[in-house]
């Protein structure tokens, strides 16, 4: 189980910021550090928590438990599709392949549900019934499964992701037909082997999202993060059918529950600053990431706390690039 001293008393002790020396930062986005060496792509993943299109806070440990839980779920799926993945040379860092990404984000949903303005919960409160191509069925509750997991992309955006279907990313180039056709394939593969481990672990596997590149030959190849509790919603499966006839939200081990809280507090898409995320918030988040980190590895969190964040990882890539 996780160690809630440990996550009490490091609530300031984490990755807000990288600055690699020797390495060539190419970006920084949301949440992860992009650098480059020798022909080899550096992901560095940071302690930032994003929601509506900017930072909420940060979140003790979670940058490696991203990475990790990435690393293992790209190992689980790597016999349905290539990934990225070459090395980890240290908990909050991937060593990748350069690989052209496509520029959507393909989104599989098994349940409807969420609480941002891209969410297929929201879509549906307001009346649409085609969403991103997928045509809706009437009479649908919130948090209720689909027949089948619909894949409902967004274009990549530095401001904000728009709906998009399949239809336009065809028709406007943005994937060929026989690339996308692949990529659903893969989606729905990978999302099936997620939904099958997770149940076996006690979770459901609720919705998730997913990003494609090619390599310098033509292969598709998935990329950035894989079935993370950033990138993905889980639910706890032994309490789900309850909670849902009764219409209360399901026990979730994902930033959702701090979503709401912003959304309660605040208008998190336009007013110019937001209020602190309240640090018992953090810890608790903290302690989820850990815990189904645990729960679906099987292994044992390790905290690390020997050196500073920055120090660690500066270290351990120049052993790694010394080889």
């Amino acid at each position: 189980m996780p160690d809630r001293y440990i996550i009490q008393t490091n609530l300031k002790n984490t990755l807000t910021e990288t600055d690699l020396k020797g390495f060539k930062k190419i970006h920084a986005g949301k949440v992860r550090d992009t650098y480059e060496r020798d022909g080899k792509m550096i992901l560095v993943t940071s302690d930032r928590q994003s929601a509506f299109d900017r930072i909420l806070a940060s979140i003790p440990f979670k940058g490696a438990v991203l990475n990790l839980i990435s690393a293992f779920w790209f190992d689980k799926t790597k016999d349905i599709v290539k990934n990225h993945l070459i090395a980890i040379p240290d908990p909050n860092v991937s060593v990748v392949k350069k690989v052209k990404i496509f520029p959507v984000e393909v989104v599989v949903r098994g349940y409807i549900t969420g609480s941002t303005d891209t969410s297929a919960w929201m879509a549906y409160q307001k009346g649409e019934r085609n969403f991103c191509g997928v045509k809706l069925p009437e009479g649908m509750k919130k948090n209720q499964k689909f027949d089948q997991p619909i894949i409902t992309p967004t274009t990549k955006s530095k401001e904000h992701d728009e709906k998009i279907s399949r239809d336009e990313i065809i028709s406007r180039g943005l994937v060929a037909k026989d690339k996308w056709e692949k990529i659903e394939k893969y989606t729905l593969e990978v999302f099936k082997r997620g939904q099958e481990l997770a149940a076996e672990k006690g979770f459901i596997l609720v919705d998730t999202k997913y990003e494609f590149g090619e390599d310098e030959v033509g292969n598709i190849v998935l990329a950035d993060e894989v079935h993370t509790p950033d990138s993905s919603r889980y639910w706890i499966a032994a309490t789900y059918k309850e909670k849902f006839e009764k219409g209360i939200e399901p026990e979730n081990f994902d930033k959702e529950f701090l979503r709401l809280w912003f959304k309660e507090h605040c208008d998190p898409y336009n007013d110019p600053e937001l209020p602190p995320a309240p640090p018992e918030l953090v810890a608790e988040l903290a302690y989820r990431y850990i815990d189904i980190y645990e729960k679906l590895t099987g292994q044992t969190f390790d905290y690390n706390l020997g050196k500073p964040i920055t120090e660690r990882i500066q270290e351990n890539l120049d052993k790694y690039f010394e080889i």
